[in-house]
């Protein structure tokens, strides 16, 4: 059984209220203002410890800092490649990925995790303005 925690709660609520995926500095800069003696440190592990029980997502990017999604559920993601912003893809599920993935690998495929990069729309828009 995890011993409560108001911080970890905290961390917890802010998230939940968040849909731009926040780094784990811009969590911190959040919770601090409830909790102004929590440590950069703490909001690590306890994010960590909130991945490990399945409580939050950590999207982990080639590039750029870890970012964590309060929905656990499957879904995609669309990384832009011109701001660093993440967002949730609305779009069917890949699942039918698994099932080829599997077909000529003698092992057990458990799932999968795709990301989305490109430019997004406010990106893009910037970008036909200057043009």
């Amino acid at each position: 059984m995890l011993k409560h925690s108001r911080q970890r709660e905290s961390i917890k609520a802010f998230l939940a209220t968040r849909y731009d995926h926040p780094t784990a500095e811009t969590v911190y800069e959040n919770v601090r203002q409830e909790y102004p003696n929590i440590s950069l440190g703490t909001v690590y592990r306890n994010l960590t410890l909130l991945c490990n029980i399945g409580e939050i997502q950590k999207l982990s990017s080639m590039d750029g800092p870890d970012r964590f999604d309060h929905r656990t559920e499957p879904h995609y993601h669309f990384f832009c490649e011109k701001c660093g912003g993440v967002t949730d893809l609305i779009m069917e599920s890949m699942d039918h990925i698994n099932l080829l993935a599997a077909h000529d690998f003698p092992g057990k495929i458990a799932g999968h995790v795709a990301y989305f990069y490109g430019t997004c729309p406010e990106c893009r828009k910037k970008e036909s303005e200057i043009e």
